[in-house]
């Protein structure tokens, strides 16, 4: 009976506690805030990937809807596209709203603004002037252009199309360039509203009528709270390495440390500093539209630089190593420049290569292999004075060594880190500690002299 009783108490207890975890579940669906994500920077590789990972944090933490304020100059095609995926596939509604005042949605924020479930723009900000133009800001070539602009045009009709908004207006703006005021793409529907900031935005949100994944939803945002998405330490950290500069200023170091790790083995200070800096070149290169041709050919300069170092004299590998490099440098980014100007058309985010870094990376570079093959030559042309072959005692002739006992006249030295038997060669004794040298080998036995007699001797 008792046995019974303790069985129906636990079952009664594990039905509440169910209770209470699937309220506990419910009360977290229904949190009732909203994600503000603030992208105020070009469309890269890391706005991507930042954008990516703020949907999927507001969607686990249960937030209603996320809200991207936006104002962009524009940026990277194949990272706008990405932005654009992850909007269709969002699993909460996203609302893109242009602002502040003063800001704008230009080539991709037009893409970006398009695919949202609600767009919105705030008063005195602009949209449009979306045609293709190169990393550097440059106009396309004639044939690539037309084939970019087609592409980009159907891609922003197809957005139109998916969003019911002003496909002809929206394609002007990649056809024509075409730019609206938000009053203007208000009228021509390419976007929903206009707000004059986030808290108007919620109010006129209320009881909006959307498509989300086809099926029409009324929005609640009454009483609606605001949490914003700051940047953490890491993200500020990585978009201080997303620098073209920077990046080319991380792998010609790190190329320089392995080098001198590997032409001096045990150093490690130089080793541990060329791993981490190309560690953090690498994490660079992942949010930049790098050529990796580029960077293949630095390393390849940087390993012909250690072939040059192993066999000077040669010259070929340190020429070719130069000419790689310089052409690496000039690949890796495709652009480059004296100054890091801002690109003529505001369209495309700027990744210039700046000059003067290439040609101070390249005076450091080749100066340090110069200092390095120069030692190095000085070292193979200085005599050698011992061989630390023991298998032939021959080879020890000519050798210096240090005296362990006194030599009266015989005794003990040490010579190529070994010990052996000596006997002084003119029967005067040698001193414990005296500098000597091998002037005759007999058996395991060495004959020696002090070295500056000997070379008085010789002289005479």
């Amino acid at each position: 009976m008792v046995r019974h009783c303790i069985a129906a108490s636990l079952l009664l207890l594990g039905f509440c506690g169910f209770l209470a975890f699937h309220a506990l579940s419910l009360a977290e669906a229904e949190n009732h805030e909203a994600h503000v994500l603030v992208i105020d920077d070009a469309i890269t590789h890391l706005e991507a990937k930042r954008f990516s990972k703020a949907i999927q944090d507001a969607s686990d933490a249960g937030a209603y809807l996320l809200v991207v304020q936006l104002s962009t100059p524009g940026g990277l095609f194949d990272s706008t596209r990405s932005m654009v995926e992850d909007i269709f596939a969002s699993p909460i509604p996203v609302v893109v709203f242009v602002s502040p005042a003063g800001g704008r949605a230009a080539s991709a924020g037009t893409f970006i603004t398009a695919a949202g479930h609600v767009a919105a723009m705030a008063p005195a900000t602009n949209i449009g002037a979306a045609a293709p133009v190169s990393a550097g800001g440059e106009d396309l070539p004639e044939t690539i252009k037309a084939k970019a602009t087609q592409d980009a045009s159907a891609f922003l009709r197809s957005i139109a199309t998916q969003r019911n908004r002003n496909g002809d207006a929206l394609e002007a703006t990649v056809l024509e360039s075409a730019s609206y005021s938000a009053e203007e793409a208000l009228e021509l529907q390419v976007v929903d509203l206009t707000a004059e900031n986030l808290n108007d935005l919620l109010a006129q949100l209320h009881g909006m009528t959307v498509d989300f994944n086809g099926e029409q939803i009324e929005l609640d945002t009454d009483g609606l709270t605001l949490t914003t998405l700051e940047r953490t330490p890491v993200d500020h950290f990585i978009r201080f390495l997303a620098n073209p500069n920077i990046a080319f200023l991380l792998l010609t170091i790190g190329g320089i440390g392995i080098i001198v790790e590997l032409f001096s083995p045990g150093l490690i200070g130089p080793g541990a500093v060329g791993v981490i800096a190309l560690t953090l070149a690498f994490l660079a290169f992942g949010n930049l539209p790098v050529n990796w041709v580029g960077v293949g050919l630095i390393v390849l300069a940087l390993a012909l630089f250690f072939l040059e170092s192993q066999a000077p004299g040669i010259g070929i590998f340190g020429v070719s190593g130069s000419i790689s490099f310089l052409a690496g440098a000039f690949l890796l980014f495709g652009n480059v420049s004296f100054t890091p100007e801002v690109p003529e058309l505001p369209e495309a985010p700027n990744f210039t290569l700046n000059l003067w870094i290439i040609g101070a990376m390249c005076a450091v570079l080749f100066t340090s292999m110069a200092f390095t093959l120069r030692a190095v030559r000085q070292a193979r042309r200085t005599p050698s004075y011992y061989d630390h072959s023991a298998s032939n005692p021959e080879n020890l002739i000519g050798s210096f060594g240090t005296a362990t006992t006194d030599l009266a006249p015989t005794g003990s030295v040490r010579i190529a880190g070994e010990q052996w038997s000596a006997v002084s060669e003119s029967g005067a004794t040698i001193s414990n500690g005296e500098r000597v040298m091998i002037i005759e080998v007999d058996g395991l036995t060495l004959k020696v002299a002090i070295d500056s007699t000997f070379f008085e001797q010789t002289e005479q």
